[in-house]
């Protein structure tokens, strides 16, 4: 079985590819796991100064694998939901996609074709994010079955323009999100590999103490405004929009008709009854 993950270091920068490419990346707890040892090796690695994290084939990561989690229901607990069990399992996750952010060392995320779902949560996990200018980025789960536990929206766009996203579930293109100010740079994605490698390489060149005291300053201004506070919230939360009545809807939905027409449900504006409801019928279906 390949690395869920692959792991290099070439000149002081360790990169990390996330390499499920058939399933443009989708996210298993047990590449959440493997993302937080390969972040911890290049922490303990004194050859490598920054770490590039990236996604092979046509996307960075499309989210959590919907196959797994909605169509099997693998996130989901019988009628009895304990709340503390599931918020073991997602904080887990969510710690794993913040390894990127506590490490001592720069992360920065490689974007190219969708960081969307939980995808997201890991690209804004790293200090930095480059994207292609036609990639895009989003949270589409707030419309149901999902909040984003790492919560980074509003700490890197503010609670309007998070709001906007977070309200809708739209998705935004690159050149959008780096106007925002969401991520630091959109480039052509003819461009990107290379825009990378040069901030990479810039960052690469100063000693890692320097590094390391810059970071730690930075993130201790986030978390001085609550950051794991509000973590804490968002993934509680995360838990609850999985098993209210509107997300089981959503999962019974996709576990009778598929996640892909769930996912076209949901993002049509189509109404999700408040409350749950009977799942559409195939003949509905067709009528979008």
């Amino acid at each position: 079985m390949s690395e869920v993950i692959t792991y290099e270091v070439r000149d002081r920068k360790a990169y990390l590819t996330l390499n499920r490419p058939d399933r443009l990346n989708a996210i298993t707890t047990e590449m959440a796991g493997r993302l937080r040892e390969l972040v911890d090796r290049a922490n303990e690695d004194p050859e490598v100064h920054v770490v590039v994290l990236q996604g092979a084939g046509r996307a960075f990561s499309a989210g959590y694998d919907l196959k797994q989690y909605a169509e099997q229901g693998d996130l989901t607990q019988s009628p009895v939901w304990d709340p503390i069990q599931d918020y073991q399992r997602m904080k887990r996750n969510t710690d794993d996609f913040f390894t990127l952010w506590r490490s001592l060392k720069p992360t920065v995320a490689k974007v190219r074709g969708y960081a969307v779902a939980g995808g997201s949560d890991i690209a804004l996990s790293c200090d930095l994010v480059v994207m292609a200018e036609d990639a895009r980025i989003g949270y589409m789960p707030a419309r149901v079955w999902g909040c984003p536990t790492t919560a980074m929206w509003v700490y890197r766009l503010g609670a309007e323009r998070a709001k906007r996203m977070l309200l809708t579930g739209d998705t935004i293109d690159g050149a959008t999100a780096a106007a925002w100010g969401l991520v630091v740079q959109a480039v052509p994605e003819a461009e990107l590999d290379d825009a990378v490698e040069a901030l990479a390489d810039r960052i690469a060149g100063v000693p890692v103490n320097q590094l390391v005291m810059q970071k730690l300053m930075i993130n201790q201004a986030y978390d001085n405004m609550g950051l794991q506070g509000t973590q804490l919230i968002a993934t509680l939360f995360d838990g609850i929009t999985r098993h209210s009545p509107e997300g089981r809807w959503f999962q019974e939905f996709a576990a009778r008709h598929g996640f892909p027409a769930a996912v076209r449900w949901r993002d049509s504006g189509r109404p999700i009854p408040d409350g749950g409801g009977p799942i559409p019928t195939a003949a509905e279906l067709e009528e979008e």
